[in-house]
């Protein structure tokens, strides 16, 4: 069990101090910091299973048990949760026809790219820890880890507005709760008003008795979750593979990203160093996940943001929230009440979800500063976009690319050949780096003349 040293009385941080990864307040303050943790990681880590159709209790199960190996992997030196990664939503619902996957065999056959993404993500893991992160960035500059990031969210849209059409009532009544609990309340709340607004709907339609309860009745209240295995011997599972191939560089971003925000709130440039380990144990998390039945895993940006209200950095509290999560995993009954969640407050929720996603993506831009007046980024962008948004997908032989995929390739070669046809012409389309501010930022320059 790693042990920690006692952050100076246990119980207060005092103003401008942060508890550092390796130190704890006390067990009853870190216990009740680790049960914020389960609430920020829960409502986003149970909405994966109920858009995949992936049983909840064993996507509870591994996201505790891979939060558990990130943190013996990296050494108890990085604060994270692994939850369920939304990127895997839309490859695995390819499985079946962009809708909920509904057998056991759907199921194997999307664990089979799980397991693919987590191999290939720790292999990465691997180079990283060996070169730094170097060629990631240049691989994946701003615009373009920006735009995959992105497209991923607004690809899902008409998945979310499949489910908000069945019950347009519950939809609206969840979407508005979201935003409202986001602008209402400061802090922690404010947080986690996706799960609040989760828990709206739910309560809205049991009342107005739209719930079918008939699972939940059935169900345990102990028992052990449903294990799938991967289809590795399924031809199909196999041709839609490069599908998942996306998934990959998003994970990537969202670690690097975790690790830099982390070093960044905590002070500490050394946790940089930890990057190739947070990649490796992400994706032996996901790996582990998928050859048992578990949605892949990331870090949850959810939870950054508990530690960023709270100061506490401390991983004492992550091994906390990973136990509770493993313990609940074993309740079909938790699972059940879940799952019994009607459609029209998932379209809700989703609407607000995947738009957030997207978000995110130019949010990216947005920190980086990416200059749009560029022809390189423009088309980097436009044109990954709408592949996204419109669903293209390209056949060739046994093998389907999806618009994900379509899209990433897109904007990978767009900006990679784009930029240095640009260059070696000097015809300024080129993507021309960060833009650099002119005068006072929020104001007129004073004295000018």
């Amino acid at each position: 069990m790693p042990i920690w040293t006692t952050h100076g009385d246990g119980r207060t941080v005092a103003p401008g101090a942060v508890v550092k990864p390796s130190e704890r307040l006390g067990w009853p303050a870190t216990i009740a910091i680790g049960a914020q943790h389960i609430v920020a990681m829960f409502g986003a880590t149970f909405l994966v299973p109920l858009l995949t159709g992936f049983p909840v209790s064993t996507t509870l199960l591994f996201s505790g048990v891979g939060t558990l190996l990130f943190l013996l992997l990296t050494r108890n030196k990085l604060p994270s949760y692994l939850g369920s990664s939304f990127a895997f939503i839309a490859p695995i619902q390819a499985f079946n026809a962009g809708k909920t996957l509904e057998t056991g065999a759907q199921i194997g056959q999307a664990l089979l790219g799980v397991v693919l993404v987590g191999i290939l993500l720790a292999a990465i893991g691997f180079l990283v820890q060996a070169t730094g992160t170097g060629w990631i960035e240049k691989l994946m500059p701003p615009v373009v880890s920006g735009a995959i990031v992105a497209l991923i969210g607004l690809n899902l849209a008409p998945a979310a507005w499949n489910n908000f059409k069945t019950d347009a009532l519950l939809g609206t009544i969840t979407l508005a709760a979201c935003i409202l609990f986001a602008v209402l309340f400061r802090g922690f709340l404010g947080r986690v008003s996706i799960f609040l607004g989760v828990i709206v709907g739910y309560i809205v339609a049991a009342l107005l008795g739209r719930v079918n309860w008939d699972g939940v009745g059935a169900a345990d209240w102990i028992g052990l979750p449903a294990f799938h295995l991967p289809a590795f011997g399924d031809p199909q599972a196999w041709a839609m593979l490069p599908m998942f191939l996306p998934v990959i560089l998003v994970l990537v971003a969202e670690n690097v990203g975790h690790v830099r925000g982390v070093a960044t709130m905590t002070g500490d440039p050394s946790i940089n160093r930890h990057t190739g380990r947070a990649l490796l144990a992400d994706g032996i998390a996901t790996t582990v996940a998928g050859l048992g039945g578990g949605s892949g895993t990331t870090t949850y940006g959810e939870n950054i943001g508990v530690m960023a209200a709270t100061r506490v950095y401390s991983t004492a509290a992550y091994w906390v929230a990973g136990i509770v999560a493993i313990l609940l995993a074993f309740s079909p009954k938790v699972g059940a009440i879940i799952f019994a969640m009607p459609a029209g407050v998932l379209g809700g929720v989703t609407t607000a979800l995947y738009g957030l996603i997207g978000v995110i993506g130019m949010k990216i831009w947005v920190d980086n500063q990416v200059d749009f007046s560029r022809p390189v980024n423009q088309y980097t962008v436009a044109v990954s976009f709408v592949i996204a948004i419109a669903g293209f997908t390209m056949d060739l032989g046994t093998l389907s690319f999806g618009a994900i995929v379509l899209g990433t390739v897109a904007a990978l070669v767009i900006y990679h050949v784009g930029n240095a046809i640009a260059r070696a012409r000097r015809t300024g389309a080129d993507d021309g780096g960060p833009i650099v501010p002119i005068g006072q930022l929020g104001g007129d320059p004073e004295n000018v003349g």
